[in-house]
């Protein structure tokens, strides 16, 4: 079996979904997301030139982050770089198995987001460790400071963009949008992580500035397989956060707030999303 061949068989061993995309001969896309075998059906994406690679985002449980080292290996690229786009465990717990694998990659990610990691990690391995069992991390990776706006993998430059805290990569070369946090694709968004209507109108302003790119490729950060489109994204995201916001203040609690939502999105996966959002928009969680 040839490189190629073996990639795109494990890619789809470890999600349905799974996707190469190329663009010009010598840069290509691989995404991971293990769909229903996770906790949340989180994507990363590795992004590979003639030798080397940068993998974006490093799983959350022990055994996805496997299946992304698995998939390195079988590319037959010397992976360079790992980039972490946000700060909460889904992005950076993998970061232990694969930087066992792989330790002379960089670890990178911006400083709002080591930030947060700093921050909250004592108390997402508290919540976390119990439910993930033998997949939590053995230990916390902690990424070292992006000092730049782009990272560059074989003279293409992957774009750093969005706000700082909640990045996603641009690869002009490809017209390609690899997401951290910011689009979801048939799932409830996490709107705990958007409480204030600030933060609601960043978010919707980054997804603007997503869509004004006009990529070819997206690569949503949450995604299940199936509805729509990945390159519609942007615009189921933008819905959702409207609809939540609309939704809101017309339930009583967090009960009634689900439900409407259901009603709304009666095909969306990650109801823990929903769950945890819900209650944190009517004051019966803190997040």
């Amino acid at each position: 079996m040839n490189p190629l061949t073996a990639l795109l068989a494990l890619a789809a061993a470890a999600v349905a979904s799974a996707t190469t995309y190329c663009g010009d001969s010598t840069l290509t896309l691989t995404p991971y997301n293990p769909g229903t075998k996770g906790i949340f059906p989180v994507s990363s994406v590795l992004v590979s030139g003639a030798k080397e690679a940068i993998l974006i985002n490093a799983q959350f449980g022990k055994s996805q982050a496997q299946d992304v080292v698995n998939l390195v290996r079988a590319s037959g690229k010397t992976l360079t770089t790992i980039y972490v786009s946000h700060g909460d465990p889904d992005y950076y717990f993998g970061l232990d198995t694969i930087h066992a694998a792989f330790p002379d990659a960089s670890i990178l990610a911006t400083a709002p987001v080591i930030a947060h990691i700093k921050e909250t990690v004592a108390t997402k391995l508290t919540t976390w460790n119990p439910i993930l069992g033998a997949d939590a991390p053995n230990a916390t990776i902690m990424p070292t400071l992006l000092t730049d706006k782009e990272l560059k993998l074989e003279g293409h430059s992957l774009e750093i963009r969005g706000p700082a805290d909640r990045s996603f990569v641009w690869i002009p070369d490809v017209k390609a949008v690899v997401d951290g946090v910011l689009m979801v694709n048939n799932i409830h968004a996490f709107m705990a992580d958007a409480q204030t209507p600030e933060s609601r109108v960043e978010w919707l302003r980054a997804l603007e500035e997503i869509q004004a790119l006009k990529p070819t490729t997206i690569v949503p950060g949450h995604a299940l397989p199936g509805a729509v489109a990945d390159i519609d994204a942007p615009a189921f995201t933008a819905k959702y956060i409207r609809d939540f916001e609309a939704e809101t203040p017309k339930a009583v609690n967090s009960t009634a707030l689900i439900a409407a939502m259901k009603r709304l999105y009666p095909d969306a996966g990650s109801e823990t999303s929903l769950d945890i959002g819900a209650k944190v928009a009517k004051g019966e969680m803190k997040w």
